[in-house]
């Protein structure tokens, strides 16, 4: 049985069809990229899986239990964590006060909360580094690295990521790919939406192409990569970077 399974989503902005019947899995442990242009979907799909957005119909199924009219914080408690776009982290707290909102959910329990906290600081040891440090001050890839630390206190079993690359550095990409090879190495399961579509592809083990709210291609990952649709429209010029 799948861990995230979606069929025939539909979710709608007013009078836009924003997602067109979509339907995909994601299975324990494996990491799937959902890659397409701007403006194809590929946010309202993550929004839509954490209730962040109401589909208008179809079905969220997340370890056997439908969670398509589940309140969004009930989702994350259910162990479906998300990373939006942007990061969206608190900049005028420190690290540690950012990571201690992400366990919000367990403050009745606030050993719990200081456990999960410095399994983050271990598994990210730069965040350990800064502890202390406004949110704001850090650069663009330690704040993508407290922005999966933040989700990473819900111990999820399945991540959802949202253009974790974006406008870093080629060598902080390098460590944010490395960061989630290695949550998926601990089993967790990776939902990643990623403009660098290569290098998600060399990461996932399948993917799925959205172009104006439908799924037009899936296979695995090496599959498409080596498909000359997909590369010709997302692969062009696009530089590697080692793991």
């Amino acid at each position: 049985m799948a861990l995230l399974e979606v069929q025939d989503l539909h979710t709608f902005y007013g009078s836009i069809e924003a997602l067109k019947g979509i339907s995909f899995q994601v299975d324990e442990g494996e990491i799937v990229a959902l890659l397409g242009s701007n403006g194809a979907g590929k946010t309202t799909t993550l929004r839509s899986i954490s209730g962040l957005e109401r589909a208008r119909s179809g079905s969220v199924r997340f370890a056997g239990q439908e969670i398509q009219r589940t309140a969004a914080h009930r989702i994350v408690q259910l162990g479906l964590g998300h990373v939006p776009e942007g990061r969206r982290i608190f900049v005028n707290l420190t690290v540690e006060e950012n990571l201690m909102l992400g366990g919000y959910l367990l403050r009745r329990t606030p050993h719990e909360v200081q456990l999960r906290r410095d399994e983050v600081f271990e598994r990210l040891p730069r965040l350990l580094e800064r502890r202390h440090q406004l949110a704001g001050t850090l650069s663009g890839g330690e704040q993508q690295m407290l922005a999966i630390g933040r989700a990473l206190i819900t111990r999820p079993r399945l991540l959802a990521l949202d253009e974790p690359s974006m406008g870093l550095a080629p060598i902080l990409v390098q460590a944010i790919f490395h960061t989630i090879a290695e949550i998926r190495k601990s089993g967790t399961a990776i939902l990643l939406v990623e403009q660098n579509a290569r290098q998600a592809l060399r990461l996932a083990d399948r993917g799925y192409v959205l172009e104006t709210g439908s799924i037009v291609l899936q296979d695995d990952a090496k599959a498409l990569a080596e498909n000359r649709r997909v590369q010709a429209a997302y692969l062009g010029g696009e530089p590697e970077v080692a793991l």
